[in-house]
């Protein structure tokens, strides 16, 4: 793992394991964290015990306060007398179907991640189609985030018919100066900020890949908060492709897990590649009943996660305006899913200490971590509303952006 990768894996999982986050902050002299003078472990400590937080992290819950929900919820979703899963029969067949109905394909397979999900579809295609060429985004996970990972282990070949931070247009994947085997999107792009096209463009740009005899791959890790930008039904969007991979715990808070959803015949031949790369794993259930759980009880309300988000970022614009901020964006805007991206024009750990001291001081933690940004001195955090930010007011967010401002500004 390169160094962008490692930075950008720590905005996705920020909140760092930590020994002993018992000691309270008040009895910490400034600066010390509950593993000495690591500021990672005080914040990941402050964001665990913070009481008022846009979105919880499943990385700040204990093992047992998690093994704890998964009892609860499991008996919600699935008859638990039954034998436990060997293979991928029983609770996980389950699973499979229940994500094969809800895109509305013809089947569905469960990997144990999605990188080895996707990777296993686009080697399926590149077989199918005869061409190991594959176009997609710079930005997009496989190029980022996993070690080149599609050439090393599966022998494909990347190119990208954009690099502006959308997703290519039409015209673009027409006019690309040489043949590709298949067109993978990301929806949304999370590295460009949680982008989406619209609709029409959408439609527009898989018909393209169609002239040319492509196939259209989606990368759906996010898929399910894309229905609200849209205006469309789950299974609407996945028809436009030929195959599509989803995740279990990026959006509904799941332990893990991913499924390849598309024809049978592909997501059998699928099967076949999921034993060959490592994934046929003997018992898979808890994994496979938090997705079931957050299929059941998180995806109907993301729909209000994006609405709120929608809410959330505009405020956090208003606070920053009326600290006086020197420069600040929030992108997209308006937010296309639950997730956005908020950029300021100071070091990350300046930003990330005030993180820290809001959390400790008021119980109130707005961001999680800041990350270096694309320029000198400007940093970006990436911003999720789920469940906790429903309660937050418009009022309440402002004057939650505006301390921080100027807190941060005050520091810098």
């Amino acid at each position: 793992m390169n160094e962008n990768e490692r930075d950008r894996q720590t905005v996705t999982d920020p909140a760092e394991p930590t020994a002993d986050a018992a000691r309270p902050p008040e009895e910490r002299p400034r600066g010390e964290g509950p593993d000495g003078d690591d500021p990672h472990a005080r914040r990941a400590a402050a964001l665990r015990s913070a009481e008022r937080v846009l979105a919880r992290h499943s990385t700040d819950a204990t093992l047992q306060e998690r093994l704890a929900a998964l009892s609860t919820q499991a008996a919600s979703v699935h008859d638990l007398a039954e034998p436990v899963d060997v293979y991928g029969n029983g609770v996980v067949e389950a699973l499979e179907d229940r994500v094969a109905d809800v895109l509305g394909t013809e089947a569905a397979a469960f990997f144990p991640t999605g990188t080895m999900a996707q990777q296993v579809a686009l080697r399926c295609w590149a077989g199918r189609s005869g061409n190991h060429t594959v176009a997609l985004h710079p930005l997009s996970h496989p190029e980022v985030h996993e070690g080149g990972a599609l050439g090393a282990v599966s022998g494909l070949r990347t190119v990208h018919p954009t690099r502006e931070r959308r997703l290519p247009t039409a015209a673009e994947v027409a006019e690309f100066p040489e043949p590709f085997g298949t067109l993978m999107l990301e929806l949304p792009l999370r590295d460009a900020g949680f982008v989406l096209p619209d609709w029409a463009e959408l439609t527009e740009v898989v018909a393209a890949a169609r002239e040319r005899d492509a196939v259209v791959h989606l990368d759906g890790a996010r898929l399910w908060e894309c229905a609200a930008h849209f205006g469309r039904a789950l299974p609407e969007i996945a028809s436009l492709a030929d195959s599509v991979y989803v995740s279990f715990y990026k959006s509904l808070e799941g332990i893990g897990g991913a499924a390849l959803a598309g024809p049978a015949d592909l997501v059998d031949e699928a099967r076949v590649w999921r034993h060959r790369y490592g994934g046929q794993l003997f018992q898979q259930f808890p994994t496979a009943l938090a997705a079931l759980h957050g299929l059941e009880t998180v995806l109907p309300l993301l729909p209000s996660y994006v609405a709120k988000a929608r809410e959330v970022a505009e405020a956090i614009g208003e606070g920053f305006a009326a600290a006086g901020a020197p420069w600040f964006r929030i992108h997209p805007r308006p937010v296309h899913t639950h997730q956005f991206q908020v950029w300021l024009p100071y070091e990350a750990q300046v930003l990330d200490a005030a993180v820290t001291e809001l959390a400790e001081e008021t119980g109130t933690a707005l961001f999680r971590r800041w990350m270096p940004g694309d320029a000198p001195g400007v940093s970006v955090a990436e911003v999720t509303v789920a469940g906790p930010g429903l309660a937050w007011t418009p009022t309440e967010v402002a004057e939650a952006a505006e301390t921080f401002a100027r807190r941060v500004a005050a520091a810098g």
